[in-house]
């Protein structure tokens, strides 16, 4: 509403009048494609596009994207045909062994892939750039955004945090948030998620590290890094990109 101007616009809530099925996994494309006629193919739906789709005996805006690092799609519905569009991806997934997965499930698999999570590694006061998340507030594209001067000023003065991510070397430490970070045997912050990687097979954690003088990432990484855990020191190997599909070749299969 605070941008709005001399604009003839009304807004409204609708959130109430939608909701969101996630569908996500290496065989999301064959469960799709043995519920609806559309073509899921990567040349027809590649990542990172929507468009209005029938499922089942509905309509639905389907949305190649993921939080889970896996192929995957979510799947808008209003809320009156919800429940038959459920129904029909839990038919069409029968075969192809769908399971139902809850938001700890959802949890783990997105810190594996370095996901941020708005709440918990990410506030509206924390800088996006600092976050690691550049690639959505790109200045050199000649398009204005709100925000557009914050990130070309933060780019000049350099970053004084940068978000890492961090797998516990002990598989049996358990990592869940706010535990303290070490570097080079000093407490330098916290951890603002963690959760268990099953597939990378130890407890992953994030957390902003202060970089004093707006140093390198080599030079951060070569730094001793530790999490106290429980009133022990644990040694975490630290990583600024996903340890899981770094490439993000898995969610544009």
């Amino acid at each position: 509403k605070r941008h709005i101007g001399d604009m003839n616009v009304v807004v409204m809530d609708a959130t109430a009048s939608e909701s969101v099925l996630c569908l996500m996994g290496p065989k999301a494309r064959d469960v799709l494609a043995a519920c609806s006629p559309n073509d899921f193919s990567n040349e027809a739906h590649p990542f990172g596009t929507m468009r209005e789709i029938e499922i089942g005996m509905g309509i639905a805006r389907a949305h190649r994207v993921t939080y889970v690092g896996e192929l995957g799609w979510e799947i808008y519905a209003s809320a009156d045909q919800t429940a038959h569009i459920f129904e029909a991806i839990e038919a069409a997934g029968a075969e192809h062994e769908l399971k139902l997965a809850g938001l700890h499930v959802l949890d783990s698999c997105r810190i594996e892939k370095a996901f941020r999570h708005f709440g918990h590694d990410i506030t509206d006061e924390d800088h996006v750039l600092e976050a690691g998340l550049g690639f959505a507030v790109k200045v050199d594209k000649g398009t204005d955004f709100i925000g557009r001067e914050a990130v070309i000023a933060k780019k000049e003065t350099g970053l004084k945090n940068r978000m890492v991510q961090f797998k516990a070397d002990d598989p049996s430490v358990m990592l869940y948030h706010n535990e303290p970070i070490l570097r080079d045997g000093e407490v330098v912050s916290f951890l603002t998620s963690g959760n268990y990687g099953h597939h990378l097979g130890a407890s992953i954690g994030m957390g902003y590290v202060p970089t004093p003088d707006s140093e390198k990432a080599d030079e951060l990484l070569s730094s001793k890094f530790e999490v106290e855990v429980a009133g022990e020191r644990v040694p975490v190997t630290a990583s600024l990109k996903p340890m899981y599909d770094p490439k993000s070749d898995r969610v544009r299969m």
